[in-house]
């Protein structure tokens, strides 16, 4: 399989990542068929889209005479073996439980043509794991874009034990096709590379405001008006480099040892969490979320990450 013979894609999934991600590729001039399990689920899933593409246009990144060609590029389906019949890439963003994803992988190996290959948008689990049960291991790889997936660049592509590099290979220029910033795992780690550094970062964050240091408002301020702005343009390593080895070198010998190595779940965390405060979704979390200050903070976040969407553009990091 070679890029240039990926026509047809078979986009599993109509919630937050499902419409992103099919967005993405129509947006890049593939056929997309968008599947859910019911039409209500595809209906969801088009509200997600034309949603997306509306924000696209005020933000001058796709016009307004090109929407509906991208949107007919897309067709919703409710069955497996309409959604994979014809497919060369598979990419699947359904719910984040191993046996829903083995189960729906195992019937996609016997729908599906030799050449197609199979992509989980897993935040986490294990390639190998879901390709247990599934004939063409070396044709399955993990595509992890993130969250908003029409917005944030990044995708990681990460093997599983028995993907081929040719798999990797194809699933990168695919993701640069469709105008993402693909970074690719030599091989696969629970969470990938950006959960393990932001659960390391978390988890500090937390030792901070459980042991006194300062609070989480603080917290959140010093990561948004500091550590948040270089590091959008230079990475940990690069801004190590930059600072100078020595100078983190001297840091490290007198502070690693007072930072937080727990391997258990942050106190703090698990008691919102038994308290059912799981954050926006609950209207509390660590904060108090009423649905104007959700609304402000998301079309904040959005307006940011559009501003650097059009700076990608122009500059190369």
């Amino acid at each position: 399989m070679k890029v240039e013979g990926i026509k047809t894609i078979c986009n599993l999934g109509t919630g937050t990542m499902g419409f992103g991600t099919a967005v993405m590729f129509a947006m890049a001039g593939y056929h997309v068929k968008m599947y859910g399990r019911s039409d209500k689920s595809v209906d969801r899933g088009f509200a997600g889209v034309k949603a997306a593409l509306a924000t696209y246009q005020e933000n001058g990144l796709v016009k307004a005479a090109d929407i509906p060609a991208i949107i007919a590029r897309i067709k919703g389906v409710t069955t497996l073996e309409e959604a994979a019949a014809d497919a060369d890439f598979v990419i699947e963003s359904i719910a984040e439980e191993l046996p829903i994803k083995q189960e729906v992988f195992t019937k996609l190996d016997k729908i599906c043509r030799p050449h197609t290959i199979f992509a989980t948008n897993t935040s986490g689990l294990s390639p190998t794991k879901i390709a247990e049960a599934i004939g063409r291991k070396d044709k399955f790889v993990v595509a992890h874009f993130w969250n908003p997936p029409h917005i944030v660049p990044l995708v990681e592509v990460v093997p599983g034990k028995h993907t081929s590099q040719e798999t990797v290979d194809v699933t990168w220029q695919l993701m640069e096709k469709i105008g993402k910033k693909p970074v690719a795992l030599n091989r696969e780690a629970l969470g990938f590379i950006g959960n393990r550094l932001q659960l390391a970062l978390l988890r500090e964050a937390l030792y901070i405001v459980e042991s006194g240091i300062a609070s989480k408002e603080a917290v959140d301020t010093t990561m948004k008006y500091s550590l948040g702005r270089r590091l959008s343009t230079t990475g940990p390593l690069e801004s190590t480099d930059l600072g100078g080895l020595d100078i983190f070198y001297n840091i490290s010998g007198y502070l690693l040892e007072d930072l937080c190595n727990d391997t258990k779940i942050s106190p703090l965390l698990k008691a919102a969490v038994e308290q059912g405060k799981l954050g926006a979704k609950t209207g509390e979390g660590f904060y108090t979320w009423t649905p104007e200050a959700l609304a402000k903070i998301k079309k904040t976040r959005e307006t940011i990450l559009l501003e650097w969407l059009h700076k990608d553009k122009k500059m190369e990091f």
